[in-house]
């Protein structure tokens, strides 16, 4: 009994083993996925690279087989065996494509168009997709390097003579001897030219009214004139000559005021030339030249600098969660350039501001000692004041000034471009023993709006609080514009 268990254990093991390579064998199987599909064929140019059982793929994903690669009259036969659910139409397109550069292929394949004739087992795809091989490309390399050979040894047989080199080095040195020529003359003649155009401009200028008088006057007699012509020309009229002389008087008359106007412009140049009036001085004095000059220049300067002055609010509030109290505030940051600002704020702090004031007393109360020395503490509900001169360093940016109308230090670290701070400030000397230090994180969450949090007076046990709140900060372009008229009222 204990002979027949042993051998059925070994019959169930036979079993289950040869189940276990069979579902293997399904698993790895090329043409797993398959069954139950059809077959279509190819004739292909080439199908070097291409190994049966290779995988055929439509738009990168696998939808059959190669069943079979072989010579069919002398062609390249290929038998695709697809999956009995991709459907090809007569009008696929199939071809290789390379799947490395070691020359390993698959076969690519278009279904085709949904509504044409579906392919059925056994049909041929006619129409097929031209892959340009490693052997075209080297031929086409191989042609394009003969026509950079033959321009080499031509430009070789021009340029690289003697004659050839003799040649280039005289036209070039015609070239310099012209552009240094060319230069000379613009050299020489540019204040000449300036002074023309200027004396050009202010005669236009002066005479631009008479110019235009004369000219209604020419277009009045010119369509008096057409208006003459045409009635004496016209079939059935005998015209009047009488018009036509009236216009050619009237055209004299205007030639003579032109003539006049010239005559007066000659003038207004020749005491421009002289250097006699406004104009003339103007053009002929270096010194108020020069003068202009430089009031442009400081104008520019000027008008520059508010052009590129960046003008960035800050509107901001914060909650201090022990106090239960909210401080608000305006900032205003003035940043002519990328690396440098100034900022100007304006806060409201329920804290107040405080103000030491130590007072020495002489008494000659016996319950006092004869001098001693009185120290106030003030705390009013008026408002802070910061002004800080700001630098940027990379990602740090050092502030130094006053801050919340005392002297203090500022540190910020910039980080994900530019949308989060960590900002440090020390400040309150002389308010208490040990100045406030105020550390807070802001991240920008939203475009233009901040969230804000951190720990305010660290180093005090007693006034120590923690706070959380918002600030709106954005660029005003029309603020500035407004600040270089701004002034304080008297």
């Amino acid at each position: 009994m204990a002979e027949f268990g042993k051998a059925a254990q070994v019959g169930l093991m036979v079993v289950a083993l040869g189940a276990a390579a069979l579902f293997a064998f399904r698993f790895v199987s090329p043409t797993t996925g398959t069954s139950g599909g059809y077959t279509v064929h190819a004739f292909l140019p080439d199908v070097m690279g291409v190994a049966p059982h290779s995988r055929v793929n439509i738009q990168g994903i696998q939808s059959g087989v190669v069943d079979r690669i072989w010579l069919d009259k002398g062609r390249a036969r290929v038998d695709v065996k697809l999956k009995p659910d991709v459907k090809v139409y007569d009008d696929a397109i199939i071809g290789k494509r390379a799947s490395s550069l070691i020359g390993e292929s698959f076969i690519a394949l278009v279904p085709g168009t949904e509504g044409h004739r579906e392919l059925k087992d056994g049909d041929e795809i006619t129409h097929i997709l031209d892959e340009p091989s490693i052997q075209t490309l080297e031929n086409q390399v191989s042609d394009i390097l003969k026509d950079v050979k033959s321009v080499t040894e031509s430009l070789r047989g021009s340029v690289g003579t003697k004659s050839g080199q003799d040649d280039i080095a005289a036209i070039l040195k015609n070239l310099a001897e012209v552009t240094e020529q060319l230069n000379q003359t613009v050299r020489e003649n540019r204040q000449s030219v300036k002074e023309s155009l200027s004396s050009i401009q202010v005669i236009t200028r002066e005479s631009q009214p008479k110019i235009d008088a004369i000219l209604l006057n020419v277009k009045q007699i010119t369509d008096e004139v057409r208006h003459a012509t045409a009635s004496a020309e016209a079939p059935g009229q005998a015209g009047k000559p009488g018009d036509i002389k009236s216009a050619l008087e009237r055209i004299n008359r205007a030639s003579a005021s032109l003539e006049s106007t010239l005559q007066h412009a000659d003038n207004v140049a020749a005491r421009i030339d002289k250097g006699q009036g406004t104009v003339g001085r103007l053009t002929k004095d270096e010194t108020l030249v020069n003068e202009v000059e430089g009031v442009v220049e400081d104008v520019g300067e000027f008008v520059g600098g508010i052009s590129r002055l960046q003008t960035v609010v800050g509107l901001g509030t914060e909650y201090n969660f022990l106090a239960n109290t909210v401080k608000s505030y305006v900032q205003l940051r003035l940043q002519p350039t990328e690396d440098k600002y100034y900022l100007i704020e304006l806060v409201n702090d329920p804290r107040g501001k405080t103000s030491v004031e130590q007072v020495d007393v002489d008494t000659t109360n016996p319950a006092y000692p004869p001098h001693y020395r009185e120290t106030k503490t003030t705390t009013t509900n008026a408002f802070r004041f910061s002004f800080q001169f700001a630098k940027r360093m990379g990602p740090f940016t050092g502030r130094f000034g006053i801050k919340e109308s005392t002297g203090g230090l500022g540190l910020d670290l910039h980080l994900l471009n530019n949308r989060f701070e960590l900002q440090n400030d020390v400040f309150g000397f002389g308010e208490e023993l040990t100045p406030r230090w105020r550390v807070a994180l802001a991240y920008e969450f939203i475009r233009k709006l901040w969230l804000i949090g951190g720990v305010d007076d660290i180093l005090s046990h007693d006034r120590r609080d923690y706070f959380v709140g918002l600030q709106l900060r954005f660029t005003d372009h029309d603020l500035k514009t407004v600040l270089p008229f701004a002034s304080l009222p008297k």
